[in-house]
């Protein structure tokens, strides 16, 4: 039987051939896997010991192809796994990541490959090799030493071992979180618990009742369903039901307690990244992770991040009392609980800023906001975006897109797959199907995957998307043109790759910036009855609305962010002081929070970004970005958003993915580095 994810004639693929959707099985992941990583491994054997592999095009671009096609076959069965993640997906993935994970040890610690790298960089010809070339050989060999390759052979063993153990550990947690999110549900045939909810959340309930052949409604912990339910049921006790279920995911405590505990993975994980660090030479994963960081120190990330708790919390303090002030006016309520905040948060935003959340729904039916964020990119970047015909996918829901310039040359395509639906993870993403690179056969042009979980339609009705909902897409597609928009042709440091990891989010959270751009939503936010633009009284609000309650976001998010640096950086004092991962929480909770939630809240068990992602201390990566971003749209705000303004972002931060400095492009594009006003001002927290 043909495998699709094998190439169908002398393991090489024409450049733009796109995986066959339509035909890949869980059956066929293992022995493509198997078959890749033999060819793979017995090739590069072949290149070393030819004793050619001392040139760019001996060396590098054969090591290329062999890297491309290792990701037409893992890169499908990555994504099913994420978009479909069936018991026979899991199972599959399962199968083969250790096998992945081992491989790309074997590379990384290949002493062989290695001198090959050190000698081509040291060797004249570097001299005259583009700055794209001189950065990926700095990449490589920067990552060969942080992959141990300069360890004795007994800890070079024991890396081997954990780096394995961590790829486990780290799918293991998001599969423990996967399962307490599908396995709890709440089931309600009494309307009157449900008073409050929207008349599209209720909808929804009733649909995945029906979809078990059940009477009335169906509440999940899938965050649509979540929110529906906090942020809007009257009925306390029904809130403070989904509150704790959701706070407890993947913990010993909740409804579910000990059914699918994420708590002694984290530990193992910490113990092990520690280990790892300290084998590299590092005094903690932190330094570790900064390695490859724009930031300087963790001390210079846990200084950015108290500075900037210090200006959000007086905004937060006073927007936490306003808050507990209109509870209680309103209902007598005297103890404001984490399960009232999201509720009466809403109902104060309706009444201070005159709407809310729901009354903007209508305004931004999926399709016209996907295209309306088409319209931005094509004015921005001088790019033209049509959909593909014939172009097979995983599931209906999916559509795809060509990325061309205003001459008609193609440049790449994407898939967009927008909607919640059961056995998807949750989340929104962006992960890349193909990246740009020059081959001998051509070029082979980027392709990504857009992934999120929105709210589907319902019946006729498109889907309505809320103002968040709004931002996540163009976050994305923030993300997805970081990668399309690349004209590097080194796949190693094309698009996204090679970027620094706290300057990887610029991109997408530049994109939403557009989302609050009076011209940009008079282009799309129109009702999907009356086809009515969106109300510049409703418009006016929602601007207004933007820095609604941006202290205690902000705050939240340094929370977050101080608790992961922390935990990676003061692992060892921690342990010998006998604290708990709970322990470092509350402590940095203490710290900056002005809310803190319930002694039994288990955020961190259900922390994929940092127990499961690749986010560990690094979280403070979204704030830094947002500085950044925030910045780089006051240079278009400064300009009139003038075209050139958009053409030097394009031909600075994304034509140049990770081929050159994070700051310096930054520089290139600005004139200057970051500054932290925009930000402050475009949250409102300026006094």
């Amino acid at each position: 039987m043909t495998n699709p994810l094998l190439a169908p004639t002398d393991h090489t693929w024409a450049p733009n051939t796109l995986p066959a959707f339509d035909a890949i099985l869980p059956e066929h992941a293992e022995p493509a896997i198997d078959a890749v990583l033999a060819g793979n491994r017995e090739a590069l054997d072949a290149l070393l010991a030819s004793g050619k592999a001392t040139r760019w095009e001996s060396l590098i671009e054969p090591l290329e192809d062999l890297s491309d096609r290792l990701g037409r076959a893992w890169g499908p069965v990555q994504h099913l796994f994420g978009v479909t993640s069936t018991g026979d997906w899991r199972k599959a993935f399962n199968a083969v990541q250790p096998k992945i994970t081992e491989y790309g040890l074997e590379l990384s610690q290949n002493e062989a490959l290695y001198q090959a790298y050190e000698q081509l960089a040291s060797s004249p010809a570097a001299a005259g090799f583009s700055p794209a070339r001189r950065k990926l050989l700095t990449d490589a060999i920067r990552d060969f030493k942080l992959s141990g390759i300069a360890l004795p052979p007994e800890q070079k063993e024991r890396f081997k071992v954990i780096a394995l153990r961590l790829s486990e550990l780290q799918t293991k947690f998001e599969e423990n979180l996967m399962d307490a999110v599908q396995a709890w549900s709440k089931h309600v045939t009494d309307e009157s618990l449900l008073v409050g909810m929207t008349v599209e959340g209720k909808a929804q309930a009733a649909e995945k009742a029906k979809a078990k052949s059940l009477d009335g409604w169906l509440l999940t912990l899938d965050f649509p369903s979540y929110d529906a339910v906090i942020s809007y049921a009257d009925r306390r006790e029904l809130r403070f039901e989904l509150y704790e279920a959701y706070a407890t995911r993947a913990s010993e405590l909740g409804p579910q307690g000990g059914q699918f505990d994420n708590t002694p993975l984290m530990n193992e994980i910490l113990a092990l990244r520690h280990e790892e660090a300290r084998l590299l030479g590092f005094g903690n994963f932190a330094e570790l992770s900064l390695a490859t960081k724009m930031a300087e120190s963790p001390d210079a990330v846990e200084a950015f991040l108290l500075d900037l708790s210090a200006k959000a919390r007086p905004f937060a303090l006073a927007e936490l009392d306003e808050l507990r002030a209109f509870a209680k006016a309103r209902d007598g309520l005297t103890d404001l609980q984490p399960w009232d905040v999201a509720y009466y948060s809403e109902k104060l935003k309706e009444q201070k800023l005159g709407y809310s959340e729901e009354e903007l729904r209508p305004y931004f039916p999926a399709p016209q906001v996907i295209q309306g964020m088409f319209d931005v990119v094509e004015r921005m970047y001088g790019v033209t975006i049509e959909a593909a015909s014939g172009i097979k996918t995983w599931h209906p829901d999916v559509t795809t897109y060509r990325l061309k310039e205003a001459d008609g040359a193609e440049i790449g395509l994407f898939y967009l797959d927008p909607f919640a639906r059961t056995d998807k993870r949750g989340g929104a993403w962006m992960d890349e199907c193909l990246v740009r690179r020059r081959t001998a056969s051509g070029l082979q042009r980027p392709v990504a995957y857009l992934t999120c979980n929105f709210t589907p339609p319902l019946g006729d009705q498109p889907a309505l998307l809320t103002h968040d909902e709004v931002l996540t897409l163009f976050h994305e597609f923030g993300h997805g043109l970081h990668h399309l928009l690349t004209r590097v042709d080194e796949a190693s440091v094309s698009g996204i790759r090679g970027v620094a990891w706290d300057a990887v989010e610029l991109p997408s959270q530049f994109m939403e910036n557009w989302c609050y751009d009076r011209a940009t939503l008079n282009g799309f936010a129109r009702h999907h009855q009356t086809g009515a633009a969106i109300p510049d009284a409703l418009l006016a609000k929602l601007q207004a609305g933007r820095g609604y309650q941006a202290g205690l976001q902000t705050l939240r998010q340094v929370e977050f962010a101080l608790f992961d640096l922390r935990l990676h950086r003061d692992t060892e004092a921690a342990r010998a002081a006998g604290q708990s991962i709970l322990d470092t929480l509350t402590a940095a909770r203490a710290e900056v929070s002005v809310f803190p939630p319930p002694a039994w809240n288990r955020m961190p068990n259900s922390f994929g970004h940092i127990f499961a992602g690749g986010y560990a201390a690094g979280y403070y990566s979204y704030k830094w970005a947002e500085v950044l971003s925030a910045d780089a749209f006051a240079a278009f705000e400064e300009t009139g958003f003038a075209p050139e303004t958009g053409r030097r972002f394009r031909d600075t931060v994304l034509a140049n993915g990770g081929s050159a400095d994070a700051m310096d492009l930054f520089v290139a594009f600005r004139g200057r580095k970051p500054e932290v006003d925009a930000l402050l001002r475009h949250s409102g927290l300026v006094a």
